[in-house]
């Protein structure tokens, strides 16, 4: 048993789950209700149909689930993309520690396997747990800045922002190199759930009146909103105030050539040149 097929199974043991593929339609079927559960997508607009999934799993693609018992806890969709990748086009998990880890364990094994090397998605850049999760846990790295990806969304998590999301790609070989430390320029700090944009930051289209774009300095931080989604239904403003800030920021350092290189514990995108 390889390494990799190892940590996969002892990651679901952990998390009290056994991830498999998926074949049956009753399955399939399973794991859409399993979406809508999370994403509570309007009619007619789920993430990925039934009939996609058995698309994608006849056609050599990657449809999972990760079960306790009979329970469906956790699944993922994905399709083979160009140069060796398998793009995941949606993972969701129940609340439990750990399915989501157990999921992507299973996905690089199955990549590996496969003879593919690196994982694609993309995630919401203002949702701080995926980040920290898909950069700090995984080591993967965005690629792209997306804006509007999807156009405006309406299921309850994303209803009436805009869909601009982080291509990200997590490189199977091995870990990337980690961030530089500290002094850091400021990008986007938080001020009461707010967002404010540094004083480094120079040379950009403007964002509520303060200057956006290149920053000076080695690295510069820019800051994530502690709940955007509680943040998005309690107070509109202050998400679509984010949604811009980091957009322009984050958007507009990455469009120029700034790198991600690392996400810190209290929740900043460390962009380097």
């Amino acid at each position: 048993m390889s390494e990799v097929r190892k940590a996969a199974l002892e990651a679901a043991d952990r998390a009290g789950v056994t991830v498999r593929e998926l074949r049956r339609i009753g399955e399939f079927q399973a794991v859409y209700q399993l979406f809508d559960d999370i994403w509570h997508f309007s009619p007619g607009d789920p993430p990925v149909p039934v009939e996609l999934m058995i698309t994608f799993a006849h056609a050599g693609g990657y449809v999972a689930g990760a079960f306790r018992g009979d329970e469906l806890a956790g699944a993922s969709v994905g399709f083979r993309a160009a140069e060796g990748t398998l793009h995941s086009h949606v993972t969701g998990a129940r609340a439990g520690r750990g399915v989501g880890y157990a999921l992507k364990l299973h996905q690089r094994a199955w990549c590996l396997e496969r003879g593919l090397g690196r994982i694609s998605w993309t995630f919401d850049p203002l949702v701080r747990r995926n980040a920290r999760f898909n950069l700090a846990k995984l080591g993967a790295r965005p690629t792209a800045y997306l804006e509007n990806f999807y156009g405006v969304m309406d299921d309850a998590i994303n209803k009436g922002d805009e869909s601009d999301r982080l291509l990200t790609v997590w490189e199977l070989a091995g870990q990337p190199a980690g961030p530089p430390g500290p002094p850091y320029a400021v990008g986007v700090e938080a001020r009461d759930e707010r967002p404010v944009v540094g004083r480094a930051v120079v040379g950009g289209p403007v964002v509520g009146g303060t200057v956006a774009g290149r920053a000076d300095g080695p690295a510069v931080l820019v800051a994530t909103p502690r709940d955007i989604e509680t943040l998005r239904q309690e107070d509109p403003g202050a998400g679509r105030a984010w949604r811009l800030a980091v957009r322009e920021v984050l958007g507009g350092l990455m469009a120029r050539g700034g790198r991600v290189a690392g996400f810190t514990g209290e929740g900043a995108y460390i962009v380097v040149d």
